[in-house]
């Protein structure tokens, strides 16, 4: 190989989106996308309640309150927020490992997220699924996936479903850009645009499948996938709040009137490692500092602060308010007890009575 193909494989695999490079911010302002002011702070509410609710998950794992894996949501809280904004509350949604804020936005309590890091019984998976399998069917939030990529053919089945029963219903699926190099992808977008299926799959290319920058694993734009399947498809910057809930609000009405699927490409970040035990050494604190300027929490507070929609002091109430609930649920979760051994025993088979079992 000469020198110069050597160049030119490195200058096309060795960078990240920069931020500069993000897609263009919607210019409306909240009042162009009908939200209250009430509404507003609520969103800047729900990103706090995130944010503060992973650091101090970081900070338990630390202390060995808990084990195992935990990957932080930290840096993404916007596409998380303007999504469950932008849909209806019975619309179903199910995401990869990376799934703590999601949870939260779709009505897992703090105390019950919290207590499923600890492994206790009133985890919002009885303490058996830890960070990487929240879980709760009621509100229509469908996991927490390990696997990477295992969970967009479920996601193709919850639209099936739906569709079935013609219940008007819309599935969103979320996922890392690692997963979008796998046969899964292929296969469920396959059949979601054989099928018309009312889903809305959605890439969180947050720039490192683990330690790997995307334009070193993946040719191409991510949002090309949907090219060969006649799918339609877009890309919008995830670092925005309002960005995300005009655009996801837009798809879904769409999804929803076409009952076909649709992919989007969210362009994002994540300020930690891919998980504790990665100290994210493959980029700079250049490129780190580059995407906190435009942290998303904090692009909303200058927005709340400059439209006079609240003040230093009426943010600092909310702030402290999170910090509570927030500590609240640690001290649930280190108080609140083990599940029982006889929990092993169940959900496993479908039946209670465990037939199987002799």
């Amino acid at each position: 190989m000469s020198n110069n193909s050597k160049e030119n494989i490195k200058s096309k695999t060795a960078s990240i989106i920069r931020a500069t490079d993000l897609p263009k911010a919607t210019q409306k302002t909240h009042k162009g996308l009908n939200i209250s002011e009430d509404e507003l702070l609520e969103l800047y509410k729900s990103m706090y309640l995130q944010r503060r609710f992973e650091e101090r998950s970081m900070q338990m794992y630390q202390k060995g309150k808990f084990g195992g894996f935990l990957h932080l949501y930290i840096g993404q809280e916007a596409v998380s927020t303007g999504s469950a904004f932008a849909l209806r509350e019975d619309d179903d949604f199910i995401t990869a490992y990376r799934d703590h804020g999601m949870g939260l936005v779709k009505g897992i309590t703090p105390n019950e997220a919290m207590a499923e890091l600890f492994g206790k019984k009133d985890g919002c998976s009885r303490g058996k699924g830890g960070s990487m399998h929240y879980f709760k069917p009621e509100k229509h939030f469908w996991g927490g996936h390990a696997i990477v990529g295992a969970h967009l053919p479920l996601a193709a089945g919850i639209a099936f479903a739906n569709k079935y029963k013609e219940n008007d219903r819309v599935t969103i699926c979320f996922f890392g850009d690692g997963a979008v190099d796998q046969g899964s992808l292929n296969e469920s977008f396959n059949l979601a645009q054989l099928w018309k299926l009312p889903v809305i799959y959605v890439v969180e290319n947050n720039g490192y499948s683990m330690g790997t920058a995307v334009q070193r694993h993946s040719a191409g734009d991510l949002a090309d996938r949907a090219l060969p399947y006649g799918m339609k498809f877009d890309k919008v910057n995830g670092m925005d709040l309002f960005s995300m809930i005009e655009k996801i609000r837009e798809v879904g009405e769409e999804v929803r009137k076409t009952q076909e699927p649709y992919f989007l490409e969210v362009v994002t970040y994540r300020y930690r490692g891919h998980s504790m035990s990665d100290p994210a050494n493959y980029r700079t604190k250049e490129e780190l500092d580059e995407y906190k300027k435009i942290d998303p929490i904090e692009r909303l507070k200058t927005y709340v602060l400059k439209k006079d929609i609240a003040t230093e002091d009426d943010l600092k109430a909310i702030d402290e308010e999170v910090e509570n609930t927030v500590l609240e649920a640690v001290e649930f979760a280190d108080s609140n007890e083990f599940p029982p051994v006889e929990e092993l025993y169940k959900d496993v088979y479908a039946e209670d009575d465990f037939p199987y079992l002799t």
